[in-house]
């Protein structure tokens, strides 16, 4: 994983010091941690949501239907709920480093433990398992980069980072369509369980590398020289004993912001919920066949929503703006969602919405967690994001359950997109009434 251009992790020019100097600073700090940062959330990305290409074939094995699978692959969700708070404020005492490796080798153990299912019951305990063990990643990444970068620069670094589900989805539909049309008949393991193993042994493997690679902050950083430590760790005390900053994790349970916040991430993740595990299946319902035809067509809404999520980041950042960067891409999400299913019926009308749908739900990410990063420190960063996270990845557990409920009920997949995309217009409608302007 590579970027072209030494632009995309140039950040936004600051007062803090000299500014180009500073300017320098911060693009080794973005160079050496983002690039493996994204790496690791590529694998669990793809080891979150491979159940989704798996189910073009495990389904018809294990003869499970639409909602065994809907509520299986939305109970990770509960499992990461639970767990993830916890997780965080883990991570705050014990350090990214040890907790970062943890997560990363457990959620490699169970993904591969996925190619032995054989009930609903073990399906829905491992998915469970797979949410526990992952809990704390994603949140915990946030947080560790508050550790590097100033709230003013986080919007196009938290971009970077978050490119990290387009590229997931990008790279993992083509390969595990490649696993599940190469591996098909070879030995005495299925096609779908040889794609839970060969995509659960890099994660397991990168959890080790997480320990040799990751500095705990800027002053454990031996690829830094003295002075840019010093400028970095100084740069960030001042911001987070600024006036206004929530210090504990009991005041950001007392903020309303912060539940706003969750309500709107919730809506947020749907969306994302819905193209990750959903969308070989509404490739497939267009009229798309082959394993790898579908896991090649499934990247064109991730490469667009790629693109989307790093110039959403950057313009926001330089504009300074939020609020309608959040809201516009979340409306957008909306109508891509209503498009694709009043056509269904029209592959290329179908795919073309899908990727606008894509391209509103990956752009609302960086900025909407630039959001509570300009309101909570310390501690309360580390469990106001976990809370926030935590409570709006639940809708990961309810929109592919009720998404795979309603097909069940109705026998199409435009009654769950219409669901979905009523939440995405929420979304829209709590960011512009609820979140002030910065």
């Amino acid at each position: 994983m590579s970027y072209s251009t030494s632009a995309a992790l140039d950040p936004v020019s600051g007062a803090d010091g000299n500014a180009s100097e500073m300017d320098a600073t911060y693009r080794k700090v973005a160079w050496r941690l983002i690039p493996f940062l994204v790496f690791l959330f590529v694998l669990a990305w793809i080891d979150r949501v491979n159940v989704g290409f798996a189910k073009l074939q495990m389904l018809q094995d294990l003869q499970f239907s639409e909602a065994v699978y809907g509520l299986g692959a939305g109970i990770f969700f509960i499992g990461y709920f639970l767990f993830e708070v916890p997780s965080n404020l883990l991570l705050e005492k014990i350090g990214a480093r040890k907790t970062l490796a943890r997560i990363t080798i457990l959620w490699g153990l169970a993904s591969m433990a996925m190619a032995y299912v054989t009930t609903p019951t073990t399906f829905y305990i491992l998915r469970f398992l797979l949410g526990v063990f992952e809990a704390g990643f994603f949140p915990g990444v946030v947080l560790y980069l508050t550790y590097w970068f100033p709230a003013r620069r986080r919007a196009r670094v938290n971009g970077l980072f978050m490119t990290s589900f387009a590229i997931a989805g990008a790279v993992g539909g083509p390969i595990a369509g490649l696993i599940m049309s190469g591996m098909e008949g070879v030995g005495h393991l299925a096609n779908w369980q040889w794609l839970f193993i060969l995509e659960g042994i890099p994660s397991l493997l990168a959890g080790f590398a997480v320990l040799a690679w990751l500095p705990e902050k800027p002053a454990n950083a031996k690829w830094l020289s003295e002075a840019e430590k010093n400028a970095l760790t100084q740069t960030l005390a001042a911001e987070n004993s600024a006036p206004g900053k929530h210090l504990s994790f009991k005041d950001a349970c007392a903020n309303y912001r912060v539940w706003i916040c969750a309500a709107v991430y919730f809506c947020v993740v749907s969306g994302n919920a819905t193209i990750a595990f959903w969308a070989p299946s509404i490739i497939k319902e267009i009229g798309i066949k082959g394993n790898l035809q579908i896991g090649l067509i499934s990247a064109i809404p991730f490469i667009a929503g790629t693109l989307a999520m790093v110039w959403n980041g950057i313009h926001s950042d330089k504009t300074g703006e939020r609020r309608m960067h959040s809201a516009v891409a979340t409306l957008i999400a909306c109508i891509g969602l209503v498009a694709t299913g009043m056509t269904l019926g029209n592959a290329a009308i179908a795919l073309c919405s899908l990727t606008v749908a894509a391209i509103g739900i990956l752009a609302a990410f960086p900025v909407f967690w630039s959001i509570p990063a300009a309101f909570l420190a310390g501690t309360a960063a580390a469990g106001g994001i976990a809370l926030i996270n935590s409570i709006g990845n639940l809708a990961g557990f309810v929109a592919p359950y009720m998404i795979g409920a309603l097909k069940t009920s109705t026998g199409s997949l435009s009654s769950g997109l219409y669901f979905v995309a009523a939440l995405e217009f929420l979304a829209s409608f709590l960011v512009v009434v609820f979140v002030k302007k910065q």
